[in-house]
């Protein structure tokens, strides 16, 4: 076992950047965006330095009323494998609701939405848990999530849940001190008390990342510089124990190299400043934490992760004998969560669901200005996202694209994903006789045509698009 130090998360825009910054030990990689089969150049270069890539999940939902997904199971496994990783993580979240449980259309939400922090909550994220640990080849450790708004009824703290769900499932932890930021500022969490209740030996690594505060609502960004009170979390949560690796999230509003770089200094700086002999390059990995720290007493050090050579023994051994050497899945048989609990949780998820993607009434119980205030924040993440989809529609429809895709998702769930929405979203003008400018309206309908069939259009196809396209009034 190994620590992992200091790292940032990989994305396309910024590769050529993070293979040249310094003191770089390992990168993060959104699963979902990288197929087994074709691993990135940059990447395949980076496992030749021997920088070590975590593969990241987005669309699980172990949080979510139904088992986990078999088909993104066996991707997330393979990708783990394909990049040679130590290990995978997931959120403790749900992404998605509706379905057959509830006799309902099955929603979207394109987001990572808190689950309650009930008992039955925890009863079914458990079982979801357990499966995913038996279908993955690698240790699994969960992300704790940002929020706008919360559960009513919650029994337990955030700390709490954790810890209760590391004890139930030997699954290790990825904190995100950002996002104990965000809740610190939109829901009054108090992040020392996560911190103090959180099982220090189980975290695996620590997200740290930006945002902006807009009328008294912190929005967790991943695109704008870390926020002294971010590092200041950090830096509580490596005085009790210094973390195994440090990771920086940046997503969007991609800074110079040069701001990177002194980013990843002051988290450097921060995680040294807890002492040489604490320091993951100088700790021995798997040294559990006995107790907290005190003026006689270090803190401890944290559980490593696997080195490379021991998640390939797991990746490629048969699954029965993986089992006795996964230290992340307690061997004793454990109970699946009641169906009645799987039930209730469905139907409470997706009435939520439903008022912030389908405009439907908040639920009972919910504040529903801050679920306005998140409906306006996924429309406006869906018009990001489709934007960069599909970089014609902002460009035909010129700054009124932003507003009129808003107002469009807000009662327009996703039905088929980012590249079919903005289908839907064009058709949705065409029908409505927009845009007002029939020339801008021809051509919007000429790209819809172009795009809306089961194949792309070939010649012959265009030159009939073109000229239904002059019939548009």
């Amino acid at each position: 076992m190994k620590g992992l130090g200091t790292g940032i998360g990989w994305r396309p825009e910024i590769a050529d950047a993070v293979e040249r910054l310094p003191g770089v030990d390992w990168v993060e990689v959104v699963a979902e965006n990288v197929c087994p089969g074709h691993v990135p150049d940059s990447l395949t270069r980076l496992r030749e330095r021997g920088v070590t890539v975590v593969p990241h999940g987005v669309s699980l939902g172990l949080g979510g009323a139904d088992r986990p997904d078999e088909a993104r199971l066996a991707r997330l496994a393979a990708t783990a494998t394909a990049l040679d990783a130590p290990l995978v993580t997931e959120h403790v979240a749900f992404v998605r609701a509706g379905g057959p449980r509830t006799a309902s259309s099955a929603l979207e939400a394109g987001h990572l939405l808190p689950v309650p922090r009930t008992r039955e909550a925890l009863d079914v994220l458990c079982e979801n848990v357990r499966i995913a640990q038996e279908a993955l080849p690698v240790p699994l450790a969960l992300e704790n999530v940002a929020a706008l708004f919360a559960w009513p009824g919650d029994e337990l703290t955030e700390g709490r849940f954790l810890a209760e769900l590391v004890e139930r499932t030997g699954v290790r932890l990825l904190i995100d001190v950002a996002n104990l930021h965000t809740n610190r500022v939109n829901r009054g969490d108090d992040p020392a008390e996560a911190l103090a209740e959180l099982p220090v030996e189980a975290v695996a690594y620590v997200h740290v990342a930006g945002g902006v505060e807009r009328d008294g609502v912190w929005h967790d960004t991943h695109a704008h510089p870390v926020p002294p009170q971010v590092l200041d979390l950090l830096s509580q949560l490596a005085a009790r124990a210094v973390p195994p690796g440090v990771l920086l999230e940046r997503d969007d509003d991609f800074p110079p190299e040069e701001e990177l770089a002194a980013e990843l200094a002051a988290i450097r700086e921060r995680v040294a400043a807890a002492g040489p002999s604490r320091h993951p390059a100088a700790a021995p990995a798997l040294v559990p934490a006995a107790a907290p720290a005190t003026a006689s007493a270090p803190a401890p050090a944290l559980v490593g992760v696997p080195d490379q050579g021991e998640a390939r023994d797991r990746a490629t051994a048969p699954a029965g004998a993986r089992a006795p050497d996964r230290t992340d899945a307690p061997g004793e048989v454990w109970e699946a969560a009641p169906e009645a609990a799987r039930e209730r949780l469905a139907l409470g998820q997706a009435a939520l669901l439903s008022a912030l993607v389908a405009g439907t009434p908040a639920p009972e119980g919910f504040d529903g200005a801050r679920l306005r205030q998140q409906a306006l924040a996924l429309a406006r993440k869906r018009a990001g996202v489709v934007a960069r989809l599909a970089p014609e529609l902002p460009v035909l429809l010129g700054e009124g694209y932003r507003e009129a895709f808003v107002a469009y998702a807000r009662t327009r769930p996703m039905a088929g994903g980012y590249r079919r929405d903005a289908l839907d979203f064009a058709r949705h003008l065409l029908d409505s006789g927009r845009p007002g400018d029939v020339r801008v309206r021809r051509r919007l309908y000429r790209w819809w045509a172009e795009r809306a069939g089961r194949r792309p259009a070939g010649r012959a196809a265009r030159l009939v698009h073109a000229a239904r396209a002059a019939l548009v009034v």
